[in-house]
């Protein structure tokens, strides 16, 4: 550590990746402040407590992994549930299971058994003639064939993408998961879960003992904050950290309206998906389930998919053709950064499951670690 400077670590943003990385250094021994430009630390995964209830701020956030020592490492912090996420979609008042399973197929043809229904969707492509897409929606009818694309894919992927699926390029959706049992469990990982007491107690716990200043914009004093700490751990937009040299990465954004229910139960499941193009949100999230609460009252929010602009949150990383190309020019430049390691869903523009980025955040810790620390040889 470079005695002139106040931290060996400047962590910028306090979300999973920053605060994984704070916890590792920490426990190091390692001077770090964490700076956050939100009034809450935790990124994406914050929880706020309304009517006693924890909800996600910035849309559902359910805990799968297949990896056993991030299982074990994130329930070091907190507890995490037996909750399997199980969501719904409505299609014109007609409801069915998700992923797409035995039982959704029983709703869409009364068919009972896997033959039956591995009968059907054949049928149903085979008419179809699309030996080489084109677009997503010939892709999606080529894999799954058209009732179930047309209840259950179109509408709500054209609301994600805000425009059409015959504008949408095919690799969107290289594969769709059909299930022939009667499996209503989205996620085939051994591990799943929500932290008891909400995702807070999982920041709480990784940023325990850790200096955090929030509501503070790295960027309005950037020469200051760089100056106080040996090394920056940078998880914002990597655009942004380059002043758009490139120009703007593009991303898909949210909006999210709370209701709160006179009711202890309003939709019995926590995530129902709403799949017709005419219904502007995409899905309604009923939070107290995802804890299994019995709460007098419930509150409710609707998502609805917006256009970016810089005003908005970036949320969806739009890696198409032309993003990559800016992406990959702002990747070498910070390939080159010997003071500052870049990581994060923005700052490595791809999107993330929580467990992937808690793994990726431990890996980079530990590869930078393993080499500051490495014993000189005499």
């Amino acid at each position: 550590m470079d005695y002139n400077k106040q931290y060996d670590y400047l962590i910028v943003g306090s979300g999973l990746f920053g605060a994984v990385f704070a916890h590792e250094a920490h426990k190091l021994g390692k001077k770090c402040l964490v700076i956050d430009k939100r009034n809450h630390s935790g990124g994406n995964i914050y929880c706020e407590n309304i009517e006693g209830i924890n909800v996600h701020r910035y849309g559902a956030h359910i805990f799968h992994t297949n990896d056993k020592t991030i299982w074990d490492y994130v329930n070091s912090f907190v507890e995490f549930n037996r909750y399997i996420n199980s969501p719904v979609a409505i299609y014109k008042d007609e409801l069915f299971n998700l992923p797409f399973n035995m039982n959704t197929f029983y709703q869409l043809w009364k068919v009972k058994t896997p033959a039956e229904a591995k009968e059907k969707i054949q049928e149903e492509i085979g008419n179809l003639n699309l030996e080489n897409p084109s677009n997503l929606e010939e892709q999606a009818l080529s894999l799954v064939g058209k009732d179930i694309y047309e209840k259950l894919i179109k509408g709500y992927t054209e609301k994600q993408w805000g425009r059409s699926a015959t504008e949408l390029p095919s690799f969107i959706i290289n594969r769709l998961p059909v299930r022939f049992t009667y499996d209503n469990n989205y996620f085939s990982d051994k591990y799943q879960g929500i932290p008891i007491g909400g995702y807070n107690k999982l920041t709480e716990g990784l940023l325990k003992d850790i200096e955090v200043r929030l509501e503070v914009n790295y960027f309005d004093n950037r020469e200051e904050w760089d100056a106080m700490a040996d090394q920056v751990i940078f998880t914002g937009k990597i655009d942004e950290y380059y002043n758009y040299e490139f120009g703007q990465l593009e991303y898909r954004s949210l909006k999210f309206e709370d209701e709160i229910k006179d009711t202890d139960n309003f939709q019995g499941n926590a995530v129902v998906n709403y799949t017709e193009r005419d219904i502007p949100y995409t899905r309604i999230i009923e939070h107290k389930h995802f804890e299994f609460g019995t709460q007098p009252k419930t509150v409710i929010t609707k998502e609805y998919p917006l256009e970016w602009t810089s005003e908005k949150e970036p949320y969806y990383p739009i890696n198409d053709k032309k993003n990559t190309e800016v992406f990959k020019k702002y990747q070498a430049l910070a390939q080159q950064e010997t003071g500052v390691i870049f990581g994060g869903r923005l700052a490595e523009y791809r999107y993330y499951d929580m467990h992937q980025i808690i793994g990726s955040a431990l890996k980079k810790a530990s590869d930078h670690f393993s080499v500051i620390e490495k014993p000189v040889e005499q």
